[in-house]
């Protein structure tokens, strides 16, 4: 594998480790090349138009050197040859297999040329002569395939104009070897170019590679892990171990508040619960004692033990998802007859309120392992829902089925129904949809809350499907354990 395979197996791996272009590495990288790539092809283009500088330099100089030399050597050899003679001698003299002299006279007939232009095609000689009549100074000129640097002057003895001579120099190899060579310095730009991006690309990640730490552990802590989070990055920049150090003090701050608030609600259902329970337990003994109580005595009394037992409810409420956000709740694993068990809270639904409920089972027996008395929990709270926000007459339908790797349940009413808006956020905490048709049910925000953290505690997941007026789907997953 040659070196240009190499880089390229190298970029598409850097490719392949998640290279963003929205990304800090891709952005630093792309910047720091555009920087590279900038100077080194600047400094490629200044080496190539220096190599033609010199190279055409070169060959002008010798072009001049020769015109300054060829009218006094025709002197010199004048003093002994006729003119024509003389003006041959001379141009042999100078002229070269890739050196072309010749001289005409005023009236244009040609006076003496050298021997390599002779041997030049006649069609490339008379392209050669007309561009060789318009320049004065040396310059450089392509003709066809081939590059000559053409000159031309007054050729005069004795300050006598005899004529005018023209000189051209072939430069065709030695372009051909300056555009090989900027060929190669091209290649060796572009590849250098490829290794410092991959080089930089590396660097820059490995230098980011606390980031991703810090990434990866915001991504993955839960509120249970909070105190024992720590980011070690002994290695890392200071900005970086600085910013490590302020996430590891906020983690503590946050696991505190949490354990703080935590604390603060298993406490206050905890304290609550007992006298409001006497209190729910002495207001039924005196509704049962009611024939001396007048009317609105009687009714007083009715909406206080109404208003403590819901309380009593919201306080039991509380102290589970606090045992569940403590991961103190403790799932105890059965091998559970679904199909008995939907039908026994099925049934207790069904005498508690005047909705029919209807069961369908694909198989007449579906057995999970699973804790029978929190799924129990899940399917009363679905049941409840369901029935509050159904009309009388409407029918409640419970669905289960199971493949090889899961089973499902579905409770489906036909009740209003669940805007779109709302569906997202049903299952947090204290959140309900119509706040005065929650209030009239006795609803407080916290049975699908407690849905969402039982199911989940049993590696399920609880999902809902909702539509105004039509009714609702509550789907309950549970793998096979």
């Amino acid at each position: 594998m040659n070196l240009f395979s190499r880089v390229l197996t190298a970029l598409s791996l850097v490719k392949r480790q998640r290279f963003k272009p929205s990304s800090l590495q891709f952005r630093l990288t792309a910047g720091m090349t555009a920087a590279s790539s900038l100077g080194l092809g600047s400094i490629a283009v200044l080496i190539s138009w220096t190599m033609q500088q010199l190279l055409v330099t070169t060959h002008i100089q010798r072009v001049q050197y020769i015109a300054d030399r060829l009218p006094r050597d025709v002197e010199l050899y004048g003093e002994m040859l006729p003119t024509e003679t003389a003006v041959q001698r001379a141009i042999n003299n100078s002229s070269s297999p890739s050196l072309m002299i010749w001289a005409k006279r005023p009236d244009g007939m040609m006076l003496a040329e050298s021997p390599s232009l002779q041997l030049m095609p006649e069609l490339f000689q008379s392209m050669l002569m007309e561009i060789a009549d318009m320049p004065l100074q040396p310059k450089v000129y392509q003709v066809r395939n081939r590059y000559f640097v053409l000159y031309s002057d007054r050729l005069a003895v004795d300050n006598v104009s005899i004529g005018q001579f023209y000189i051209a120099q072939d430069i065709t190899e030695e372009q051909a070897v300056l555009t090989t060579v900027v060929q190669r310095i091209s290649i060796a730009t572009v590849l250098i170019i490829m290794l410092l991006t991959l080089t930089t690309a590396l660097y820059i990640r490995r230098s980011l590679r606390p980031l991703r730490k810090m990434s990866q552990l915001a991504e993955t802590i839960s509120v249970d892990e909070l105190s024992q989070s720590r980011l070690y990055l002994d290695r890392a920049p200071d900005e970086v171990r600085e910013l490590a150090q302020m996430l590891d003090a906020m983690l503590s701050r946050l696991s505190q508040s949490w354990e703080q608030q935590r604390q603060f609600v298993n406490n206050i259902s905890h304290e609550l619960r007992t006298p409001l329970s006497v209190v729910s337990g002495y207001l039924q003994s005196l509704l049962r004692r009611s024939a001396s109580f007048t009317s609105s005595q009687q009714e007083a009394l009715e909406i206080a033990a109404s208003e403590t037992d819901r309380t009593v409810r919201l306080l039991q409420d509380l102290l589970d998802l606090a045992r569940m956000d403590s991961s103190s709740l403790y799932f105890h694993q059965e091998l559970v007859v679904l199909n008995d068990l939907i039908a026994e809270i099925a049934n207790m639904g069904a005498k508690f309120s005047n909705h029919t409920i209807e069961i369908e089972a694909e198989q007449p027996k579906i057995s999970l392992r699973t804790d029978r008395d929190r799924l129990a929990q899940v399917l009363i709270n679905l049941l409840d829902n369901a029935v509050k926000y159904s009309f009388p007459e409407d029918v409640i339908m419970v669905k289960l089925s199971q493949t090889e790797e899961q089973t499902v349940i579905q409770v489906i009413d036909r009740g209003c129904g669940i805007a779109l808006q709302h569906q997202a956020r049903i299952f947090e905490r204290f959140y309900r949809v119509d706040e005065a048709r929650a209030r009239s049910t006795g609803g407080v925000g916290l049975g699908l809350a407690i849905v969402k953290s039982l199911v989940e505690g049993m590696k399920g997941q609880v999902t809902v499907w909702s539509k105004p007026n039509e009714g609702s789907v509550f789907t309950v997953t549970l793998p096979n354990l």
